[in-house]
């Protein structure tokens, strides 16, 4: 009898396949092959599982014959089939069934243009290929800001309202109906469809409608049927609706790939189990679409925390895994960092997942020059033609610099490359385009460098730009990058490792003697998982504990009965326990695992404060319950220590002299350095840098200043001697390599300010829907780096440092925060607030950070901050021209809250009603900037004030050469002045001059624009030139820095007295949609698309606020969102359906939220078809978004194009304009009746009435 005694794990890459042949007594074997290769094999996993075992059974095994299996005892898997099925849109055709009102929920997506700066705007396209609505309906009964909550725990006496098992309680408002179900399903089964996926509104708490349509679908003979309840039982009807789509999509493939991998065997192994996206294993039967999405990278997590981490040292590990496209980034301190939801393929996919940064930089990454600027990727040169060493006449890349300064050894290198696959790496192919790319950059800079200074410059660049999300991954979330160990693997990262330690201040990297196979060797370590959670209702307390273990004690049992049936051992299942908790009011969920003391309220709040330096005095509210089992099939050893057998080989110093020397350029010079073989090299032997260490599948480049420690299973490069980056000269001449590098420096800092401020702000503005800007600024105020988050707020932020930075001269001290947001200093309209932090290094101010975000509520008239119908600033709210509300690191929260509640004091206004949401928004503000603060200063430690600034005055020289270089090229194809026209609903006029001269100078002249008006489309002069800088962006279309210098080549000349430039006393809260015409106006007088939907549609409700009768203030909530529209057509492309455009790019809350939130209906968000205007390219959709009252509201709308249509070009059709109804009832309260609004309306609106919001369409490009 034949024993099965052989595990293999296989890991099918983009390009290879990894495989790790295990047998006990025996030495591990490696190998790889393609993982296409389809004039050989038909499926690599088979193919690989042949070849081990003939070599494992020393026999041939011809390829044509069914595999004999029966000695596998384990075989695993990790496979990009559903990765590629996604990318490459070659998934299952299917149905998407869904709520009355919400077809097109995928499509629409969360509104937001993927790239900030293209015009030619393109969403994720949606996956289904159809979809029909369910007229059924229900909705939650109580909502989050109530200001009097419903007690749940009463008796329900209405038959309408449900208790569900989480403990909130749901209203049917419209029950299914079964026959237009089986109608609607027989119309799909006619035209084909086998497969469904089902997602109706808050099916996360009831999902009875979504099961009895799956219980009719299967019964009609549909195939594969996704439930979103079932597949992702959390709230957010988009993500389930993505999740669900993707699910089926995919199931089916990854079904049949299943399949087909068994049909090539005559006896299968014993386990055939595969690899998910949260690093668990599932048996082949239950292997899903979705557990496929990030199969391969889930390997290499798992392999770096079984591999290198050493739980007795217990130093934090960041996995560093570079590929020839991108590059995979992961942290692990003892316990995986899990994900639910993840952004895969452009669209937000809600699974359990590992959490995985991927960067678009690689072996494969193209090297190219932009005005004096080293570029580094995204793009990649593929594995055809490949990089151009490999003799297809494939570009410059990462791996031609290796080649090119000798780190990599051409003789280890097997003759695969070549049309034929049958010659050497081409050396002198890589030498010729780099001098050719040099002699660019010389001619561009003016500079002298040598072609190795360039390829050492942009591989400096590479590291720098994979260094960007390693920062993300610790310094964003507050732990210190030199805490930890650097584990690198994947073809091309050991090359890089010691240069990446060095930027992050790490001091050891570590290697595993598998690094080139690690997602493999995790695939052969990971455990059977499986996890369950359900919704619940309610905050946390200890009279809570009894029902909570309760609930957990189910998920337990279902979670071993599941484990049980994939062949987990009952003895070995652990268990993990936990609440998803978050702040009342808040957003911000965080994930406790179960404390010892079983107070779960305590640990949240110490947990809040470790993660984002801050706790709230409110109730820890419980969204779901968790239970997460872990089981073997089988024994698992546990890894031995790491480090002690570093201690060992550092006591005994044996060092190996080299089998032979190579030059390598280092350090500015070649110098010979020693070769060493891993595989004739002694385990305990100590090789100083630098040297090169090569195996069969990777290079390892020891820097100058680290040393190799050979190990029996690792290889560990430590940092042995200090480079103090102060003492480091620098010329004064401008290094092109620096400057590339500082770019990439500042851009992080911005960043990770931006990622501080989304993950410890309180409102639904700034969170979600992300309305918000962080940025750095000279000591004089003027842009340095703002990351690309608002493009309104571009241009504008530095008028406002500028302004502070004259008042505060000479007053303001370390530890000092400002505060403003009034329009003649510098702000937008009043809701952005923005706040200031100065930056002193050596007691002088060396930077400004400041964060500037918009604030729902700030009291006034109106019932959200977008007041339609003010005519004077004083009406809009707090108004703030400066204030310091830090001093000496204190908080001045009473005079934050005083200046608040003067908004309340002027005639007929109302201060804010959420006064505690408003501070703490200003105290994430704060917090973003304090990050922003220690990493300038961490910066300026590194390399010395005087050098930073250099830099930083160079880069906004390089944007302005940028932008002068592309007004040259206007200039030669028009020199005569460029003109353009267009009108705010009310007629005023906007009008736009430019004169570019030939010395790459413009002068934008808005003389014809009309006076300001009584209204509050009044724009301050910052928002102009928030929108010349945007359109400047857009129209270059490259990666420039974002900065001051992006405007010093343009004189902006406005009339005061204008629209454009009105006086301190005029309202303007609609500033930052009007912004939207000034963008439009410019893009016409270049001509290079048509007019998008040119508003944001500003909608909003609520109630509460200062009565105007008795004066009483009354609780209350507002809540307010922006609507997309389409964008226009172009010359090459169609506009896009119901997008956020130009000035803005926020998200749309999710309906279920909305409900969940306030006491209304989102009856419908769809795209109005037929809108965009017509042409040889069309423009795109507008939006439907109608949303009904339950109680009585305060309703508002702000917004234009409701007159003059957005324009089209060259002969196409302009678009439809936007229309606002209110949908209100008869004088029998028998229907509902339209009134137009027009496009600013404020009015209240009885329970069942609505309003509708349909935006401007995009205009469309050249004649039928």
């Amino acid at each position: 009898m034949i024993v099965p005694d052989i595990s293999i794990s296989i890991d099918r890459g983009g390009t290879f396949c990894d495989v790790l042949i295990q047998v006990p007594g025996q030495t591990d074997q490696i190998f790889k092959l393609l993982s296409v290769d389809p004039q050989n094999y038909r499926d690599a996993p088979t193919e690989a599982i042949r070849r081990a075992l003939e070599i494992i059974e020393q026999r041939e095994i011809p390829r044509s014959e069914k595999l004999d299996a029966s000695r596998v005892k384990t075989c695993r898997i990790g496979t990009t089939v559903a990765t590629n099925a996604l990318l490459e849109e070659k998934g299952q055709k299917f149905a998407l069934v869904t709520t009355k009102g919400f077809r097109d929920i995928c499509v629409i997506g969360d509104q937001t243009r993927p790239k900030l700066f293209d015009l030619a705007v393109k969403k994720a396209r949606a996956l289904h290929a159809t979809s029909i609505e369910i007229d059924e309906r229900i909705t939650i009964e109580d909502y989050d800001l109530n200001p009097f909550p419903l007690d749940k725990n009463r008796a329900l006496s209405d038959p309408s309202l449900v208790r569900t098992a989480s403990g909130e309680i749901i209203r049917v408002i419209k029950a299914l109906d079964e026959v237009e179900v089986r109608e609607k399903l027989q119309l799909l089964r006619d035209q084909g469809y086998t497969c469904l996926a089902i997602a109706f509104m808050h099916s996360y708490l009831y999902p009875d409608h979504e099961r009895i349509v799956a219980s009719i679908a299967k019964e009609m003979g549909f195939e594969y049927i996704t439930s979103s309840a079932e597949n992702s039982p959390t709230v957010k009807l988009l993500h389930r609706s993505n999740s669900a789509c993707s699910e089926t999509y995919l199931g089916p493939i990854v079904k049949n790939y299943v399949a087909n991998f068994e049909a090539g065997f005559k006896i299968l192994p014993q386990r055939v189990d595969f690899i998910c996206s949260d690093g668990s294993l599932r048996t082949a039967s239950k292997f899903r679409g979705n557990d496929a999405l990030l199969s391969g990278p889930a390997g290499g997590v798992v392999g770096i925390a079984k591999s290198c981490y050493d739980r007795e040292e217990a130093s934090p590990i960041i996995g560093f895994d570079m590929g020839g496209t991108s590059t995979d980034i992961s942290r692990y301190d003892g316990t995986y960092d899990y994900l639910t939801e993840a952004t895969i393929a452009g669209r937000i996919i809600t699974t359990p997942m590992v959490n995985v940064a991927t960067v678009a930089a690689g072996g494969g990454s193209i090297l190219s020059a932009r005005n004096g600027l080293f570029i580094v990727g995204p793009e990649s040169a593929g594995a055809h033609p490949g990089p151009a060493c490999y003799r297809k006449g494939g570009p410059l890349t990462v791996t031609d610099a290796n080649l090119f300064l000798g780190r990599l050894v051409l003789s280890e290198f097997p003759a695969i490359f070549g049309e034929k696959a049958d010659q050497s790496l081409d050396k002198e192919a890589t030498r010729l385009k780099f001098l050719e790319i040099t002699n660019d950059i010389n001619s561009q800079t003016g500079q002298n460098l040598s072609p190795e200074e360039v390829a050492l410059g942009f591989l400096d660049v590479a590291n720098e730009t994979m260094s960007r999300p390693i920062r993300n991954a610790t310094e964003a979330r507050g732990f210190a990058p030199y805490k930890h160990n650097l584990v690198s693997f994947g073809g091309a990262a050991g090359q890089h490792a010691c240069s990446i330690a060095d930027k992050l201040g790490i001091k050891r990297v570590l290697i595993h003697k598998h690094s080139s196979i690690l997602s493999a060797y995790g695939i052969s370590k990971a455990e059977l998982q499986y996890q369950v959670f359900e919704p619940y209702t309610g905050s946390f307390g200890k009279e809570q504990l009894t029902y909570i273990n309760s609930r957990l004690e189910e998920l337990k049992r279902r979670v071993t009965k599941e484990m049980i049936s994939q062949g987990s051992e009952r003895s070995t299942i652990t268990f993990e326990e936990s609440l998803s908790l978050r702040y009342k009011g808040s957003d911000t969920n965080l994930i406790i695992h179960k404390p010892k003391d079983e107070d779960y309220g305590a640990a949240f709040n110490v947990a809040h404060l470790r993660e984002f330096a801050f706790k709230l005095d409110r109730e820890a509210v419980i969204d779901s319950i968790h239970v997460r089992g872990v089981g073997t099939t089988g024994s698992n050893k546990a890894e031995p220590s790491i480090m002690a057998p570093l201690s060992e080989v550092k006591t005994r110093n044996k060092s190996l002299k080299a089998y032979q020397r190579q030059a390598v350029f280092i350090n500015g010079s070649w110098s010979e350095v020693g070769v060493f073989k891993l595989s004739d090299t002694e385990k305990g032997t100590i090789i100083e840098g630098p040297a090169l260490i090569i195996d069969a599948t990777q290079t390892i480049l020891v820097e100058l200043t680290f040393t190799a420690f050979i190990l029996p299973s690792h290889v560990i490069l430590e940092k042995t001697e200090k480079t103090n980056q102060n003492e480091i000269f620098i010329p004064d001449a401008i290094h092109l390599v620096q400057l590339s590098i500082f770019s990439h420096r500042f851009m992080s800092i911005a960043e990770q300010m931006g990622h501080t401020l989304q993950r410890t702000s309180i409102s639904t503005s700034i969170k979600e829907r992300l309305d918000f800007s962080c940025a750095i600024f000279s000591p004089e105020g003027k842009l340095v780096a703002n990351a690309p988050h608002i493009p309104i707020h571009l241009g504008s932020m530095q008028y406002a440092i500028q302004c502070q930075h004259q008042l505060w001269l000479g007053k303001i001290k370390p530890g000092d925060v400002l505060l403003t947001n009034h329009p003649e200093l510098g702000g937008t309209h009043l809701p952005d607030l923005t706040v200031i932090t100065p930056v002193f290094v050596d007691a002088t101010i060396a930077f400004y950070v400041a964060s500037r975000g918009h604030h729902t509520d700030i009291g006034g008239k109106g019932i959200t901050a977008m007041m339609p119908t003010s005519k004077e600033l004083w009406e809009e709210g707090i108004n703030i021209r400066s204030m310091r509300i830090v001093a000496d690191g204190q908080f001045l929260e009473e005079e934050v809250r005083d200046a608040f509640l003067k908004a309340g004091s002027y005639p007929g206004c109302s201060p804010t009603r959420r006064l505690n949401d408003n501070i703490s928004d200003l105290k994430a503000q704060i917090s973003a900037n304090q990050r922003g603060l220690l990493l300038l200063q961490r910066l300026c430690e590194q390399s010395g004030l005087q050098t930073i600034h250099k830099y930083m005055y160079a880069i906004q020289e390089n944007a302005q050469v940028a932008v002068r270089n592309f007004l040259k090229q206007v200039a030669k194809e028009h020199p005569e002045p460029l003109t353009g026209v267009d009108y705010f609903d009310d007629g005023t006029r906007l009008q736009v001059t430019i004169t570019i001269s030939d010395d790459g100078t413009a002068v934008y002249d808005f003389e014809g624009t009309g006076p300001q008006m009584w209204g509050n489309y009044n724009c301050p002069i910052s928002i102009t030139h928030s929108a010349a800088i945007y359109t400047i962006r857009c129209l270059i279309n490259q990666d420039i820095p974002l900065n001051e210098g992006c405007l010093a080549p343009i004189t902006i000349k406005v009339p005061k007295g204008s629209v454009l430039n009105p006086n301190a006393t005029v309202a303007i809260c609609g500033s930052t949609l009007a912004s939207q015409r000034v963008v439009d106006t410019i893009l016409r007088a270049y001509g290079k698309c048509a007019a998008f939907a040119g508003c944001a549609n500003s909608f909003g409700w609520g109630m509460g606020g200062k009565d105007p009768v008795t004066g009483v203030i009354e609780p209350g909530f507002n809540y307010g969102e922006a609507i997309g529209g389409g964008s226009g057509a172009g010359p090459s492309w169609h506009g896009e359906d119901a997008v956020q455009v130009h000035s803005t790019n926020t998200k749309v809350t999710d309906a279920e939220v909305v409900e969940k939130r306030t006491p209304v209906i989102v009856r419908q968000h769809s795209i109005a078809r037929g809108t965009g205007g017509r042409g040889e390219f069309n423009g795109g959709n507008g939006a439907i978004r109608e949303v009904e009252a339950r109680i009585p509201l305060r309703f508002s709308i702000l917004s234009d194009r409701r007159v003059f249509a957005p324009y089209g070009m060259y002969g196409g059709g302009d678009g439809a304009v936007g229309k606002n109804f209110a949908l209100r009832w008869n004088e029998a309260r028998t229907e509902l009746e339209p009134t137009s609004l027009g496009g600013k309306a404020e009015l209240w609106v009885q329970p069942g009435e609505r309003v509708q919001v349909r935006s401007p369409a995009g205009g469309g490009w050249g004649a039928l």
